[in-house]
């Protein structure tokens, strides 16, 4: 068995030492300069030697780069010849995507159009937790949780960011409705309702509200869909409800914000790592969640 470094780590080595410069290498490969400096540092540790050095005139090879790449572009070379003398004529690279329903719909399909601009070979599919029945059968997770997964690279993305909210209709005259004057709304997870009120209620120093009281559901959606047509009050994540707050179609109760501990993770498991389309999407990602 072949003992060799990430392929995708080859070609950034390969990119960077055509055009001798970090940024340049990224815009080519459309990735940020900073997945291309991390590549390279994997590249080199798995060598054991430099490849580049940074120099008054800018950035140059090392003897033992510039000996690498003659014969890795020759050995690139061979390996497109072989591939497209089998490659299915416009074949995609698929992307299979494990999701939470509400995070797919609301916050992660408005933003898919910038991804499918930049990667238009890559052919995403998305599935929601629901009736999804092997997590085998992805490439990677975004997942909600409070913690990374074990056995797998695991990125946290965002932590949620809690807010009370009600329908305008439950306001009187500008005034936010009273806390024990309508049913509190709650989301199922892993069988038990999400404290988020309990959090909520903690933060704004209130003790004189039943957190327990109200109305449960099995999704995110389930709950705005019924704050949005006056049935109650909940606590959601902001970045979850960005239209509404922007249209005014919801309304925060309290100033109070409350962050995490929830939030979303990004899941990659072994037989996925180091694949480009992976890492590509991971890139895309981080940047789409960045402050």
């Amino acid at each position: 068995m072949r003992e060799l470094p990430s392929l995708n780590a080859l070609r950034v080595f390969e990119e960077v030492a055509h055009h001798h410069s970090f940024s340049q290498a990224a815009k080519e490969l459309n990735v940020t300069q900073g997945a291309v400096s991390r590549q390279i540092k994997q590249l080199e540790l798995y060598l054991g030697v430099a490849l580049f050095v940074r120099t008054p005139q800018g950035l140059s090879l090392t003897p033992q780069g510039a000996g690498l790449v003659p014969h890795l572009s020759e050995a690139f070379e061979r390996m497109q010849q072989a591939l497209q003398a089998v490659r299915v004529p416009n074949l995609r690279q698929r992307l299979r995507i494990l999701a939470p329903p509400t995070y797919a719909t609301r916050w992660l399909a408005p933003r898919l159009k910038s991804f499918n601009q930049r990667y238009p070979a890559i052919s995403l599919s998305i599935s929601s937790d629901a009736g999804h029945d092997s997590a085998s059968e992805t490439d990677c997770r975004i997942r909600f949780g409070l913690q990374a997964a074990a056995g797998q690279v695991s990125h946290l993305m965002v932590l949620e960011r809690h807010i009370a909210v009600a329908s305008p209709e439950l306001f009187n005259q500008g005034l936010p409705p009273a806390l024990d004057g309508y049913p509190l709304l709650h989301i199922i997870h892993e069988g038990k309702h999400l404290q988020v009120w309990e959090n909520w209620l903690e933060a704004t120093g209130r003790n004189d509200v039943d957190p327990s009281q109200g109305l449960e559901f099995s999704t995110l959606d389930q709950v705005i869909h019924t704050t949005l047509a006056g049935g109650g009050l909940a606590v959601i994540d902001r970045q979850m409800i960005e239209r509404e707050l922007a249209a005014g179609q919801l309304l925060p109760i309290s100033p109070v914000e409350v962050l995490g501990p929830y939030g979303y993770w990004l899941d990659i498991p072994p037989s996925s790592q180091g694949l480009s389309k992976v890492e590509l999407f991971s890139d895309w990602l981080m940047v789409q969640v960045a402050p």
